[in-house]
């Protein structure tokens, strides 16, 4: 009802349009009997929408569902029938104020709204509705973190990310063609241009993510950025400090952290002189045992494929990772040595490590120092590759005779490890048992009866009747 009756008022032109009185001034004011019910009628259009923001957190959803839409049909009305003034003639006029009304309404502090903002993502699909959202967003976040001093408000933090992770940013400017506001000559409006878009998104990231975030949500933000953030700013290089405090935290999220130092070092230019020695601090025994092992091994395969990295930082990945893969399981030892194996396709200069004849007889006299925290000073070229020489008497099979390959000369083409990333205990134990066995011989003499062999004991105290 509130809808058709406002709707039909502002379609009308019966609503005051311009700063608005306060309602006390309305009544005393010398105005027109006109103008004071325009301004009376504009009052309670005011008080229609504070009790639609209010019913945004309504226990149903399917009010909060009504209200929401509601509010953006308000929206879309004041676009075609604006309520203020514009700032000179032929001005562009956005109804921002209501607009703000629904995003706080969409970010709660204390409950979770991730059902009403995949509600609201179809609107999201209007080039000025989203750039005006960022916007709202960027403002919201700057006043509750401002109020909450840096703590962190999962809650709250966690409907922004569901808010603005699956924002569709647009590539070229002229993508840019799906406007809520349908006046001509919209190409003299900022909203129009895709500089103005990427700052606002650019904005809106960097104000969400200088602030200390949930744990959980540090992982979430790493697995969206080299896709969904990073390609749509101004300037990508700005991630470096929440990429290092990522990195502070540890475990998976240290390692996200890399691929986005990676993807800033490679394409951006960035210059980061520690980027190896963070990844080499990263080879622990868990690596081999951990459920993002392939994740790891996979962005380890991306950070080394440049043929153009020393040879010492190369060997000590390469004897970091052997020397590891003594405590390792059959499943990961089947991935990690074909991954060794591609590295000294990649940089024949390791070689060295394979070829020199005698390895240490004692462990102790092995020059390289696993405890080096800095691969330059680690000696792992003055080493040998003893680990993979004993992994050849290894009690699986297969884990052998992937390491018996270092015996051969290597073929120029790299091994596919991709479908190795994955491999599990389970799926090897089933491979195994499926696996069809020749005959064995259990005897080398054929059997002549029961007492029929050659110097049988039992032949010499029985026969058989």
């Amino acid at each position: 009802a509130s809808r058709r009756l406002f709707g039909a008022l502002l379609e009308r032109g019966e609503l005051f349009v311009g700063r608005l009185p306060a309602e006390e001034a309305v009544l005393d004011g010398p105005c027109s009997a006109e103008d004071k019910y325009r301004m009376w009628m504009r009052h309670r259009y005011r008080s229609c929408l504070e009790c639609l923001a209010e019913l945004l957190a309504h226990e149903a959803f399917q009010v909060k569902e009504l209200a929401l839409c509601t509010l953006m049909r308000f929206v879309e009305l004041e676009i075609g029938h604006p309520l203020v003034e514009p700032e000179w003639k032929g001005g562009f006029t956005f109804p921002r104020e209501l607009l703000k009304i629904v995003v706080d309404g969409l970010i709660p502090l204390n409950e979770d709204a991730s059902l009403l903002i995949s509600r609201f993502q179809e609107y999201m699909e209007f080039d000025d509705i989203r750039y005006f959202v960022m916007k709202a967003v960027t403002e919201s976040i700057g006043q509750v973190m401002q109020r909450t001093k840096e703590r962190p408000l999962p809650i709250y933090q966690q409907n922004i990310f569901s808010l603005i992770s699956p924002i569709n940013m647009p590539n070229k400017e002229r993508d840019l063609v799906k406007f809520m506001v349908k006046q001509e000559n919209r190409e003299e409006w900022k909203v129009s241009k895709l500089q103005a878009h990427k700052q606002a998104f650019e904005k809106m990231w960097l104000s969400f993510l200088k602030h200390k975030l949930p744990t959980g949500l540090y992982k979430k933000v790493l697995v969206i950025l080299h896709d969904s953030i990073l390609p749509y700013m101004n300037e990508p290089t700005l991630m470096i400090d929440f990429l290092t405090v990522a990195y502070g935290i540890g475990g998976a999220i240290r390692l996200l952290a890399l691929n986005g130092l990676f993807i800033l070092i490679h394409q951006h230019n960035l210059e980061y002189p520690d980027f190896y020695k963070k990844l080499y601090s990263l080879l622990d025994p868990s690596i081999y045992h951990v459920k993002y092992r392939a994740r790891f091994f996979h962005l380890a395969d991306l950070f080394l494929s440049s043929s153009h990295l020393p040879a010492y930082l190369v060997a000590a990945f390469i004897k970091r990772l052997s020397r590891l893969a003594l405590t390792a399981p059959p499943e990961a030892l089947l991935m990690v040595i074909p991954f060794i194996c591609n590295l000294f396709r990649r940089h024949p200069a390791c070689k060295v490590l394979v070829h020199r004849p005698n390895g240490p007889e004692d462990l102790s006299e092995d020059p390289y120092i696993m405890e080096e925290k800095e691969p330059s000073e680690s000696r792992a070229l003055e080493s040998s590759l003893w680990e993979l020489q004993s992994l050849q008497n290894h009690y699986h099979p297969d884990v052998a005779q992937a390491a018996a390959v270092l015996n051969q000369s290597l073929s120029e083409i790299e091994d596919n490890i991709s479908g190795l990333l994955e491999l599990s205990a389970c799926e090897l134990f089933d491979r195994e048992i499926k696996k069809k066995n020749a005959d064995v011989p259990l005897e080398f003499e054929p059997v002549r009866g029961l007492f029929g062999k050659k110097n049988d004991i039992f032949a010499e105290h029985f026969t058989l009747d």
